[in-house]
């Protein structure tokens, strides 16, 4: 594990649509349907199976799931290269997504473009797009990290999507998500 900060893509920056329609396959929740986005803020997370930090926030994300309601889309993506990391292939992320209940599609990434376009660098990976599809918040769930005693409870990336769904700007300042890193293919 190699721990890695967020590239903090510039907010603003529009959904990447056509990447994310080229690129990901459905493993769970089904397969990316851009329609059933519109209207809507979208949150995609870059996680994987076996990363510890993933793990640690994985309770998080099936409450956050649950708590929203279909008020915000939530789209899982696993770019981690499958020959390095075999455990981060479609089985890993199945019995992942299984164990926590997770009904948001869970994607694979097989050549990691959308993580490229993305500028995805850890897992977990948090991008919050608003309604109209523009990047409003990238970084942590929050600051606990595994092994510091501290619960997850998602406390900044849910004042980001509260503030989006209540029409208010999104709250400053925006920390970094700390993870492991992608495990890019070899080139």
């Amino acid at each position: 594990m190699v721990l890695t900060t967020s590239s903090m893509l510039p907010l603003g920056t529009p959904l990447p649509v056509a990447a994310m329609q080229a690129g990901l396959r459905p493993v769970t929740g089904g397969p990316f349907d851009s329609a059933a986005l519109l209207g809507r803020p979208v949150l995609v997370l870059f996680l994987c199976p076996h990363c510890p930090f993933v793990k640690h926030v994985e309770g998080e994300l099936t409450r956050l799931q649950n708590d929203l309601g279909g008020q915000a889309n939530l789209i899982g993506v696993c770019s981690n290269s499958t020959v390095s990391h075999p455990q981060d292939g479609p089985a890993g992320m199945a019995a992942q997504a299984q164990a926590c209940h997770w009904t948001f599609p869970y994607l694979q990434d097989p050549e990691q473009n959308v993580a490229r376009v993305f500028q995805a660098a850890c897992t977990p990976d948090p991008f919050l797009f608003d309604a109209e599809h523009r990047l409003a918040y990238r970084g942590q769930l929050d600051g606990s990290r595994p092994g510091d005693g501290t619960a997850c409870h998602g406390r900044d990336l849910r004042a980001a999507l509260a503030a989006l769904l209540e029409g208010r700007p999104v709250p400053e300042p925006q920390r970094p998500a700390i993870g492991c890193n992608i495990k890019w293919h070899d080139s």
